[in-house]
């Protein structure tokens, strides 16, 4: 089922900020260079299909993917406008770093800049996890929108 999330909403986590700092995690968008090294570590860790979505978001100008990095070691990353405009994902953490509040955190990145980009909402395609999504952006259900644009989706992995 995809999720809604309205982006008017949405306020900085300053405290989240300060969270990462602490555990030594920047997020930032990736660098060209930087692509394939990206798109192999989603592949390994998520599958095949992810890293397609991820190479797309890589692709646009300025890349509308974020990834998290600790000790020079990518450790989460987080797409937008990759399967479809507007929606978030695919997204993933390592899972020797997840309860850090990374997720949260590259949430936070992708969500604000599909606001900058201006989008009043965002979609949360296929959502796997949706009581964080509810709890963290307040994404509701989109009656209705199951199987969502995977519909007819070849097996990529």
């Amino acid at each position: 089922m995809d999720y809604l999330v309205n982006l008017s909403l949405l306020t900085p986590k300053p405290d989240l900020d300060a969270k990462m700092a602490e555990a030594g995690v920047t997020i930032r968008r990736p660098l060209a260079p930087e692509a394939r090294l990206v798109t192999e570590w989603v592949a390994e860790k998520f599958g095949k299909g992810w890293a397609s979505e991820t190479a797309v978001s890589l692709s646009r100008q300025p890349p509308t993917c974020f990834i998290a990095t600790r000790g020079q070691k990518l450790v989460g990353f987080a797409c937008h406008e990759s399967i479809a405009r507007g929606f978030f994902g695919p997204t993933g953490v390592d899972e020797a770093v997840r309860g850090l509040g990374i997720g949260h955190a590259l949430l936070l990145a992708s969500l604000f800049d599909l606001k900058t980009m201006g989008y009043g909402y965002a979609i949360i395609g296929d959502v796997g996890p949706s009581a964080f999504y509810e709890k963290t952006v307040g994404a509701m259900p989109i009656p209705n929108s199951a199987p969502g644009v995977y519909a007819g989706l070849l097996d990529v992995n």
